[in-house]
This record gives structure tokens, C-alpha cells and sequence, in this order.
């Protein structure tokens, strides 16, 4: 059974989906490969999974929460199991760029297939593939576009910054 609500963000509407015991999609409005609410789907914001993820969603756009802590499954190749778990250890607040993800996946000549792997990355903003950026420091490609990708970093930088001085 395929569950599933939807919130309402500071960057637009998300998508939750869930299989009952785990997330297994999160996406944007205009997301690039966002699936298409099936026929056979179930609107139900109150399964654990969608519920917590609703929780927490409202606690990290309200600068509450630095770090997701929701029961994920990743259903993809290898290699894109292996980047998105990797993005799940970039740190509040930071970014990496393509290359530094290629090498840290083990296969430093891979920014072009780590990009794609980013690109595919079913469960936005909880893996946050919007921590990774050009080698220059540009923002470069993101499913949700750029200017939401700007805002995710405008958001954990500004609270970053804040958390530095207040504490």
C-alpha cells in the first residue's frame, strides 16, 4: 500500500509518501522526476511515517531542527544508494562540492554520475542533496530548482550563523 499527504512549506507544497513504515519519497512542487499520485494511493496524514515527517518538516522551516531523524528507505542502483547515503552526513549548514561527494563515495573522476545520482534522490530536503554545489561555490542543478535550493542554504546558514553567536 502506497500512502501519502502533503504540506504546505515556506518553499511550497511537499509531497510525502510512505509505504506504511518508512518514507520513501519526499518531493517538491516542480520537481524533476516527482511521481504522479496514483489512483491506488491512500491520502492519510496520520501514519507514523508521514505524521513525523510533517512534525519535523514544521520544526526545520521554523529553524527548530538542524538534523531529520525519520525512518527512510532508499530504492535505487548501488551507486545511488551509495551517494544518497552519503548525503545524509553532509552537516547542517554546510556544503560540499560534486567532487568532494565523488571522492567521498569512492570514485573521485564521478561528479558528472554523482550529480545525476543527486538529481534522482527520492526523499528531498531529508537527504539534503541541496548541500551540494559547484567547485566554485555556485549553485548548480536541483530538482526543486535553483531558487529553492537557495533558500534551503539561506535558511540552515542563517540559523548556522545565529546558533554560532547565541551559543
Amino acid at each position: 500500500m502506497t500512502y501519502y499527504a502533503q504540506t504546505i512549506t515556506p518553499i511550497g507544497n511537499l509531497l510525502i509518501v510512505s509505504d506504511g513504515n518508512y518514507i520513501t519519497r519526499v518531493s517538491m512542487d516542480e520537481q524533476k522526476y516527482a511521481p504522479e499520485i496514483g489512483d491506488d494511493w491512500v491520502r492519510d496524514a496520520e501514519i507514523p511515517p508521514i505524521k513525523l515527517a510533517i512534525e519535523q518538516f514544521k520544526s526545520y522551516f521554523a529553524g527548530l531542527l538542524d538534523h531529520f531523524d525519520l525512518p527512510i528507505i532508499f530504492r535505487g542502483t548501488d551507486f545511488q544508494n551509495k551517494v544518497w547515503h552519503e548525503l545524509t552526513k553532509i552537516p547542517y549548514g554546510k556544503t560540499i562540492s560534486y567532487g568532494e561527494l565523488a571522492r567521498r563515495v569512492g570514485n573521485p573522476q564521478a561528479s558528472r554520475a554523482v550529480g545525476l545520482a543527486n538529481g534522482k534522490n527520492p526523499i528531498a530536503i531529508v537527504v539534503p542533496y541541496h548541500r551540494v554545489i559547484g567547485a566554485n561555490g555556485t549553485l548548480t542543478g536541483y530538482g526543486g530548482g535553483l531558487p529553492c535550493k537557495k533558500k534551503l542554504l539561506e535558511l540552515e546558514q542563517g540559523l548556522f550563523a545565529a546558533e554560532r553567536v547565541l551559543g
